[in-house]
């Protein structure tokens, strides 16, 4: 993870677009968030946007679509595969976790899809179960949209400021102080995200186990 982040780093222009895009992508299209989660990719975006190295605005539009259309790959996946996506590995190493998430779904219906954006594993599980339990498209839809706006607009803002801030922090105590904050804050922050990640995939104790049939939701 640490790897990746300091790569992106490193680059310049279009390719930042395409490489933070295809992340978010595959966070829940191809559940790359079980390894990676997106947001620390928006953030380090987010820091080369405010390098000038990419526009914020057309960052945040590309993280927006890009974090919609994978989930929306994600659904189809859950849909068309239904009950034995549960047999995948990487589903059987969190059943406590998907147990949860189909419990969230049968209580808040399509609001589960805009409240697991903002959860590292959940953004990778939540759109195949929503897609399993046969929501409509829709309204799957229009929750998934408001939640990437939201996530997406929201980390790559964060990430923007944080790279505000370091060229501030370089104009009084001078550049090179000012990356020694820079590489402990991006340390404490890619630490932070891996703890976090890890605690969500821990299964907790008493967890409800995954279902053997597809998920219903009610019309509402």
């Amino acid at each position: 993870m640490h790897h990746i982040s300091a790569a992106l780093l490193d680059l310049h222009g279009p390719v930042i677009y395409a490489i933070v895009a295809a992340l978010v992508f595959a966070e829940a299209a191809l559940f790359f968030g079980f390894i990676f989660p997106g947001e620390t990719a928006i953030v380090v975006g987010g820091v080369l946007a405010a390098q000038d190295r990419v526009s914020l605005p057309l960052l945040i539009i590309i993280v927006v679509i890009a974090a919609s259309v994978g989930d929306s790959v994600g659904y189809e996946v859950g849909r068309r595969f239904g009950p034995r996506l549960l047999s995948v590995r990487a589903m059987r190493r969190h059943q406590a976790k998907v147990g949860w998430a189909q419990d969230l779904i049968r209580r808040r219906g399509a609001v589960a899809v805009f409240m697991g954006r903002f959860t590292a594993l959940l953004r990778a599980l939540m759109p195949a179960l929503v897609g399993s339990s046969r929501m409509p498209y829709p309204k799957f839809l229009v929750f998934n949209v408001l939640g990437g706006v939201v996530w997406g607009a929201g980390f790559t803002l964060g990430g923007y400021f944080l790279g505000e801030a370091f060229e501030r922090t370089a104009q009084y105590v001078g550049r090179g102080m000012a990356i020694v904050i820079a590489v402990l804050l991006t340390a404490a922050l890619v630490v932070w995200t891996v703890r976090r990640h890890r605690r969500s995939s821990k299964p907790a104790a008493g967890g409800v186990q995954p279902e053997e049939e597809p998920l219903t939701v009610p019309e509402s």
